[in-house]
């Protein structure tokens, strides 16, 4: 079985993060936590993003737990006399929050300023087949940061869904970061779907792997991430990773994000929260987080 051995990246910016080389603010959206650690790792990537993109005004917001709420934030800008932003999900699968949450939100917005035009950016994790390459980036960092020397097995660990289609893109993740480290990968869930990280461990090493390692397809640390770590340790893991929070690679994904949602406006009106809501009433379920 091969083994891995992770190299700490230099720390790199986007090409072309010119300062006043876009204006629009940009507001981050969490999921939001009662952890005030989850809170302090977004205002971290606000931060990041901030300095990668000297000039653009880029806020935090949370759609539970801790606040503003993205229409708050959104109303904010409109006072102030703004009449564009982006709306960056914080989010690692198109789940429920992003198909429901989030365009309620910006509908919200609008309902009371009716004037501002709000583009809605991608998820940061795939949409499509391909997996950005800035994701697996901070993903080995995050690793290489853990320090788990050499290994020959690796569990993804994300929060959890009951989306099928979501966890098929946590499962692409998955296969393009064990592509890329030459070891196999299982995916695991803190919640709402198997296996548990402990399970994903103990099939590893049931299946020969010596050393397993953890990395954490988290946002922000919180009660999720503790408790992944916990039982990976007591499985035998050799490293659990730390969550993303400001990365570099993650700066520069949500400016990745950010530009092509203004190449390709997608603006949020109450006839499409309509729909959506639709989807409450069925019981759709969607991404979960602490």
């Amino acid at each position: 079985m091969r083994t891995a051995r992770l190299t700490r990246p230099v720390r790199r910016f986007p090409a072309g993060a010119a300062a006043g080389a876009w204006a629009d603010p940009v507001v981050l959206v969490a999921h939001g936590s009662r952890d005030p650690r989850a809170a302090e790792a977004t205002r971290a990537l606000v931060r990041a993003v901030s300095a990668a993109r000297v000039g653009t005004p880029v806020s935090a917001s949370w759609l539970d737990h801790t606040e503003p709420a993205p229409a708050e934030a959104l109303r904010a800008l409109a006072a102030a006399g703004h009449r564009r932003a982006v709306l960056v999900p914080l989010l690692f699968t198109a789940a429920y929050h992003r198909r429901v949450d989030v365009p309620a939100a910006v509908a919200a917005a609008r309902e009371s300023a009716p004037s501002l035009t709000v583009r809605v950016a991608d998820v940061l994790g795939p949409t499509g087949d391909e997996v950005d390459p800035g994701l697996l980036a901070g993903l080995r960092r995050r690793l290489a940061e853990a320090d788990p020397g050499r290994f020959d097995a690796l569990v993804l660990a994300a929060a959890g869904t009951r989306d099928a289609r979501a966890r098929g893109s946590v499962g692409r993740v998955a296969a393009a970061l064990g592509a890329g480290l030459g070891v196999p990968v299982r995916v695991s869930y803190a919640s709402a779907a198997p296996p548990s990280v402990g399970a994903a461990v103990a099939r590893l090493r049931a299946d020969g792997a010596r050393r397993v390692a953890v990395a954490a397809y988290f946002l922000a640390p919180g009660l999720f991430h503790d408790a992944v770590a916990a039982q990976a340790r007591e499985a035998g893991a050799v490293a659990v990773s730390a969550p993303l929070t400001d990365a570099p690679e993650l700066a520069e994904l949500v400016l990745r994000r950010v530009d092509a949602a203004l190449g390709a406006p997608r603006v949020v009106t109450p006839a499409a929260v309509g729909g959506a809501g639709a989807g409450r009433a069925a019981g759709g379920a969607g991404h979960v987080a602490a």
